[in-house]
């Protein structure tokens, strides 16, 4: 029993459902690749692959930072800084998870397997980048903007270019949300060292960076819809993700970051939903409900 309690702390502590943030991308790269549906098999894996791949860096995120987060006022009481787990019981749900992850990119084809191991070190790598750079905000979000290319791969079996552009979408996006969130800890990073833009540019200057990057991000979109042929369906959903975006720009400032919470996982979640959901309305009105690839 104890076993499984542990597993479900760690669950907790990597907030496991947060794989909604990526997942959606992921399934509009794949929609994309296959035209519509791609079959049911490889959406599956596309599915297991996510949220294996995001729990192991995850874990390992946690496991990494465990010390840095006993020293932050606002993390202390995550699971292994409390007590709650131990570094090697995370450290081997990381292997674990890792090498299901592994067996399940198997599932897919011969280069969804060969890049697979690429996929973890970017994941891992993330969690020394605020050791070393100020930009690891935007190594965070090529790191979950690797999900939509890597559902392409999955579905087609080779890479095509256009698909990078919905990982510079992600990569936007994500870069530009992380960077509201970690004006949380300006202060805290300044004073031990850790590098981050909030603690090099302050909060005003981070609040100006995010606000460009998901206006790169809104454009990005624009082109993406020129390069598949996307139609009215997708403007309608961009001009809804926009909304979100300005929404969530509205509900937190450099003077309160009280609601970040509701700005970092409600809309950001709700932002990656419709994103995918607009898209894959307008692949499917083209092709039909059946369309299988």
């Amino acid at each position: 029993m104890k076993f499984w309690s542990q597993v479900g702390t760690t669950l907790e502590m990597i907030r496991w459902e947060h794989s909604i943030f990526a997942l959606p991308f992921a399934l509009t790269g794949a929609m994309l690749a296959a035209g519509g549906w791609p079959k049911p098999a490889k959406l599956f894996w596309i599915v297991v692959c996510m949220v294996l791949a995001r729990c192991s860096g995850m874990a390992f995120n946690r496991w990494a930072d465990a010390d840095l987060d006993a020293e932050n006022p606002r993390t202390k009481m995550r699971a292994i800084p409390a007590g709650l787990l131990s570094k090697g019981f995370v450290g081997g749900f990381t292997v674990v998870t890792a090498l299901l992850f592994l067996i399940a990119a198997a599932q897919l084809n011969r280069l969804t397997l060969l890049l697979a191991p690429l996929v973890l070190v970017v994941l891992f790598s993330y969690s020394y980048t605020k050791r070393v750079t100020r930009w690891s905000h935007l190594f965070l979000g090529f790191a979950l903007g690797i999900a939509p290319a890597a559902a392409w791969v999955a579905v087609r079996g080779t890479l095509d270019l256009r698909i990078l552009v919905l990982t510079l979408i992600v990569l936007c996006w994500v870069g530009g949300f992380d960077l509201l969130y970690a004006c949380q800890d300006a202060e805290h990073d300044r004073r031990v060292g850790l590098k981050s833009l909030p603690a090099a540019l302050g909060v005003h200057g981070a609040f100006f960076l995010a606000r460009e990057l998901h206006l790169v991000m809104l454009g990005l979109s624009l082109w993406l819809t020129r390069l598949f042929d996307l139609g009215a369906v997708t403007w309608v959903g961009l001009v809804v993700v926009a909304a979100l975006l300005l929404y969530e720009h509205l509900i937190v400032s450099p003077t309160d970051l009280g609601r970040m919470n509701a700005a970092f996982f409600t809309m950001n979640g709700l932002i990656s939903v419709v994103f995918f959901l607009f898209v894959a309305a307008d692949l499917l009105a083209g092709h039909g409900l059946t369309h299988w690839r």
